[in-house]
């Protein structure tokens, strides 16, 4: 990918922005001038490695066990080693946020909470999903907060990703059934239930549950912000949930929380709700400006945002 973006500079001279998927090309494309600057996604599993005319000692051979942030990381500081200019990257702050060893990089931006979607559900874009799928009844008679519920129940799987991830032990999030663990009427947590489903998942039956909630309970802070706890998906499932019974009377087909092979799903829904106006009252927002200011004549987003 570096080495395709060298390639790209001989005849294009305005600015790259790397992101890490799809839909976060989707989402920044609304905001970017797209004639001053150019969209690359920095994906491990699609990149493709070319060495034609290339140095095999300089081709980039991704590695399927990295997380795209980490490759979008990577392939900045190759492109900074041979001192490229124009160049910004923005990837989800994950729990850098919570954490005092975050590196900074000059041309590396994160996001204002934990990752993309947990942005989406903090703006009045998730007001607008609501309006659109909940019901007025159900949600008087829920009787509680809808974001702080959501929030409340989703932390406990923020806080076992980021044990997962500190105490390195490699546990698999990727399709674990919320239904398993998420009441569907109170949408509370049964961190028992979430813990036997995740070491299901992930094969880690010796791993001892009861050492697992410790673990995860002395992890938990009052001072940590919920928003940098919590990751983004895990919110649409859950909200996904509390939309078929606790808030609402849809089909599980018409609040699908994400799907490879449709678009009608909720997280598209919420990018579709964001409006140009939340995204300029972000930090990250004011960053990027930030970055036009230091990188001229360089130019990312658009003049009349």
């Amino acid at each position: 990918m570096a080495n395709k973006i060298r390639l790209l500079r001989e005849t294009y001279s305005g600015s790259f922005l790397l992101v890490e998927g799809k839909s976060d090309k989707v989402f920044y494309k609304r905001f970017i001038d797209n004639l001053a600057c150019r969209l690359e996604i920095a994906d491990v599993e699609t990149t493709d490695v070319e060495t034609t005319d290339v140095e095999i000692a300089d081709v980039e051979i991704p590695d399927t066990r990295k997380s795209n942030k980490q490759f979008v990381i990577e392939i900045l500081k190759n492109l900074e080693k041979s001192n490229f200019q124009g160049v910004l990257a923005i990837v989800d702050a994950d729990f850098d946020h919570l954490q005092n060893t975050t590196v900074t990089i000059p041309n590396l931006l994160r996001t204002d909470t934990h990752d993309l979607e947990t942005m989406l559900i903090e703006s009045p874009a998730f007001d607008k999903v609501i309006v659109m799928f909940g019901s007025e009844e159900k949600i008087i008679k829920f009787g509680r907060d809808l974001r702080t519920a959501l929030v409340e129940c989703s932390k406990s799987v923020g806080y076992l990703r980021w044990v997962s991830q500190s105490d390195g032990l490699n546990l698999k999030f990727e399709g674990i059934e919320f239904k398993k663990f998420v009441d569907n009427q109170t949408i509370q947590i049964s961190e028992i239930e979430l813990i036997k489903e995740v070491k299901n998942k992930s094969k880690a039956y010796s791993l001892d549950n009861k050492d697992l909630q410790k673990r995860l309970t002395n992890k938990k802070n009052s001072s940590h912000n919920p928003w940098q706890v919590c990751c983004g998906h895990d919110l649409v499932e859950i909200l996904s949930i509390a939309l078929r019974k606790a808030i609402g009377s849809n089909p599980a087909i018409d609040v699908k929380s994400n799907s490879d092979d449709s678009k009608n799903t909720l997280e598209n829904i919420l990018l579709l709700a964001y409006e140009e106006n939340y995204f300029y009252q972000t930090q990250l927002y004011l960053e990027i400006r930030k970055w036009e200011t230091k990188n001229q004549p360089f130019k990312v987003l658009q003049n009349d945002l």
